[in-house]
């Protein structure tokens, strides 16, 4: 299968080529004015060589420059979840920006939004910023604080954004630097305590020694593909940082996938803190963190008036009232119950369309779905840790399958072909890609 994965790499690549000529005289014009050529330097790892450029998107569809339209399962790897520009938050957000866009002053929409996550998490109080990144910088921040204690522990291979603290792995017992963490600050093991997900003892172990503020966690792995917890797992994990005195910061910024209340509500964790970015603001940039109201009333005490600006918390731009207006629209009319009943079943539509692919081939492959939220990894067993997932990734067939999805019109996730179901998507978008998944193992698996 190998050499003709190859082979049908190197047919998809030249094909892609040939169909995105514009697209590919912009990413030659692009390296005389953007590093690398790209906006953002990740870009370059596009399985096409070059990045397909957008002209314009609408729900679950997009445009590019060439004039070819896409079923986007991508959705801004999470940020699009509620469908490209939803009508009431580009309404909100017209109406907003001619009223005003960033004063450093809160707005009424502020107060609703606070009420309204409040709601949902179960956590009574909330702090805004501008992606997910900086509420978990923030979060670890202020866990620091009230607990006087160093270290922040996380588990390998997870993804928090772009914290420098999370970017750390294992080798053998020792925490270092992941392969690829460009220009990390500090030795990661004096910042840091590294375990395997699902793995109690080493928890129970590594929070025996006293100096961790706080657990940076999402729910379920999903950066490296979707890894789920065992049954108890979750209850494990709450009763040892509370035994050991450190915070719970739960990150539902992707895991929001898992209903309206992110994977918190779906099944009931207690967080001391929890962050969630990306899809609230429909797009528009728009993060929150939220607290207990133990661990607020000790941040409130412990910061006094005058260093209430200068402690490494917050942003100029962090609370403006155009990504509130957007978030106030995003959770009133767009991911409500019944949008998560549709984006649900569209997923469970998927994972059952690839699982049945798998299954006639009769492949060592598998298909896991977390809420609306479903990836598929070319390895027999369901993974239970990060560790186990990263040595399980196939970069060629990852790298082919987007692309052989890419250019049948179908954009995946880049790098482990996640899907993602947003209100706009419709079963003909799963079944198109359930078709275009069948070719591609079809042509794999020919004798």
């Amino acid at each position: 299968m190998r050499e003709r994965a190859e082979a049908l790499l190197a047919r998809e690549l030249a094909a892609f080529e040939r169909s995105h000529p514009r697209s590919l005289a912009l990413s030659r014009r692009a390296r005389t004015s953007l590093l690398a050529g790209v906006p953002m330097h990740w870009m370059v790892r596009w399985a096409g060589g070059f990045p397909v450029y957008a002209a314009e998107a609408h729900g679950a569809r997009f445009t590019d420059v060439d004039g070819i339209e896409y079923v986007d399962l991508c959705l801004g790897d999470t940020g699009a979840m509620t469908g490209h520009s939803p009508e009431p938050v580009a309404g909100a957000v017209a109406e907003q920006s001619a009223r005003g866009i960033t004063l450093m002053l809160p707005s009424e929409d502020a107060l609703w939004v606070g009420e309204e996550l409040a709601r949902r998490f179960g956590l009574p109080r909330w702090q805004f910023a501008l992606t997910a990144t900086d509420a978990n910088r923030f979060a670890i921040r202020l866990a620091r604080l009230v607990t006087g204690r160093p270290k922040v522990l996380v588990f390998n291979w997870c993804y928090h954004g772009t914290v420098d603290e999370t970017f750390a792995t294992l080798d053998g017992d020792r925490v270092v630097a992941r392969e690829g963490n460009l220009g990390p600050p500090v030795p990661l093991d004096e910042t840091t305590r590294v375990v395997e997900w699902n793995d109690v003892d080493a928890l129970e172990r590594e929070l025996a020694h006293g100096d961790v503020a706080c657990v940076l966690t999402e729910p379920a792995l999903t950066n490296v593909g979707i890894v789920l917890p065992d049954d108890g797992f979750h209850d494990a994990l709450r009763a040892a940082t509370r035994r050991h005195g450190a915070l719970l910061i739960v990150d539902e910024t992707h895991t929001l996938c898992a209903g309206p209340g992110g994977y918190t509500a779906a099944h009931g964790l207690e967080p001391d803190l929890l962050t969630v970015g990306k899809a609230i603001g429909s797009g528009i940039p728009a993060a929150a963190y939220g607290f207990s109201d133990e661990v607020a009333a000790r941040v409130e005490a412990a910061i006094g008036v005058d260093d209430s600006d200068v402690g490494g918390v917050g942003g100029t731009l962090a609370g403006n009232v155009l990504s509130l207006a957007a978030m106030r629209a995003t959770l009133t009319h767009v991911l409500d119950e019944a949008a998560y009943a549709h984006m649900i079943a569209m997923a469970e539509r998927f994972e059952d369309g690839v699982a049945a692919v798998i299954g006639e081939h009769q492949l060592p492959w598998h298909v896991t779905r977390l809420g609306c939220r479903a990836e598929y990894l070319f390895r027999a067993g369901r993974p239970r840790n990060g560790s186990e997932a990263a040595a399980g990734i196939d970069h060629l067939l990852d790298r082919l399958i987007h692309l052989y999805a890419l250019n049948r019109g179908v954009l995946l996730t880049p790098f482990h072909n996640m899907a993602l179901m947003s209100p706009a998507t419709t079963a003909a978008d799963v079944d198109r890609h359930t078709a275009i998944f069948a070719d591609a193992v079809a042509e794999l698996t020919a004798p």
